[in-house]
């Protein structure tokens, strides 16, 4: 079964990879305008983070698939291999 969050209740949430790095916070969502389906979570990088230092950022922010999201709750978790 599919649970349903609220987009507001995800306006920042850590992100985490499955290994433990935070890479951020999440700041925004982009849809697909036809489908409706969400593409990709826009994430304030944590700049403390290597990884999240090293992985490329447009107008400062990261771009993470929807697609490489593992779990949403008090967290976002997120593969680390999908990622960057």
């Amino acid at each position: 079964m599919v649970k349903v969050v609220v987009a507001k209740q995800l306006a920042g949430k850590k992100i985490i990879t499955n290994d433990g790095d935070e890479l951020g916070k999440l700041i925004d969502l982009e849809f697909n305008e036809v489908s409706g389906k969400l593409e990709t979570i826009l994430i304030e990088p944590n700049l403390d983070n290597e990884l999240a230092r090293k992985l490329e950022k447009q107008d400062g922010l990261l771009t993470v698939p929807y697609s490489s999201v593992l779990a949403v709750g008090d967290h976002v978790i997120v593969d680390k291999k999908s990622v960057g």
